[in-house]
C-alpha cells in the first residue's frame, strides 16, 4: 500500500495528512523572514537611532568633516562632555555639552569657566572666547536646556552665538563615529 498520496495541487501528502514542504516554500519562508528582519531594523533606525554625515570641521579631530555619526534618540539626560546632535541654521551638527541646567558659564583667559572653576578640556582646540554677538556672560543655563560648544573653538558656531539649546530641540547622544576620510 502506498503511504503517500497526491493532494489537489499535486503536492505530496504524508500518511498522517500533513503536507511536505517543497523547496520553493522553504525559500519563500526564508525570504519572508529576512524581509521582516530588515523592516524591523529600519523601524529601529527610524525610531531609536539616527545617522548623520557631518559637513563641517568644528568638532575636529574628534569628529571630522565627512564622518558618519550614529546617535541614540531616546536618552536625553545629557551630562557635561557628552557629544550630542543639535539643529543649527544650515542643518544638523555635533556639539559637546559644556553645561547643563543650573550651571553658570563664563569665559576667562581663553578658557571655559563652569560654576567659577576653569575647565581643562583635553578635547578642545583653540581659545574659548566669548563672541561679540550672542548672549551675555556669565550665563546660568535654564531648566530643560543645555549649553553646547564645538571642539574647534575659535571659528565654530555654538551656544556662544545662539545661546542655550532646549533639550526638546536636540536629537540625541552620539554613540559611534564612522571615519570616512583620513583613516
Amino acid at each position: 500500500m502506498d503511504m503517500n498520496k497526491k493532494g489537489r495541487g499535486g503536492e505530496a501528502i504524508e500518511a498522517g495528512g500533513k503536507k511536505e514542504m517543497s523547496l520553493r516554500d522553504a525559500i519563500l519562508g526564508i525570504v519572508y523572514e529576512i524581509l521582516v528582519i530588515v523592516l524591523l531594523c529600519l523601524a529601529a533606525y527610524a525610531l531609536i537611532f539616527g545617522l548623520l554625515r557631518l559637513n563641517d570641521a568644528s568638532m575636529s579631530p574628534s569628529v571630522k568633516d565627512g564622518d558618519l555619526v550614529a546617535y541614540y534618540r531616546l536618552d536625553k539626560k545629557y551630562a557635561v562632555q557628552d557629544p550630542i546632535v543639535v539643529r543649527q541654521d544650515d542643518g544638523l551638527a555635533v556639539r559637546r555639552v559644556a553645561a547643563v541646567a543650573g550651571d553658570t558659564v563664563d569665559f576667562r583667559d581663553g578658557m571655559l569657566v563652569l560654576n567659577g572653576i576653569p575647565q581643562a578640556e583635553s578635547y578642545a582646540f583653540g581659545k574659548t572666547e566669548q563672541f561679540k554677538i550672542g548672549p551675555q556672560f556669565p550665563l546660568t543655563v535654564p531648566q530643560g536646556q543645555v549649553f553646547v560648544l564645538a571642539d574647534a573653538r575659535e571659528k565654530a558656531t555654538d551656544s556662544r552665538v545662539y545661546g542655550c539649546v532646549p533639550i526638546s530641540k536636540t536629537y540625541g547622544t552620539v554613540v559611534m563615529v564612522l571615519r570616512r576620510r583620513g583613516i
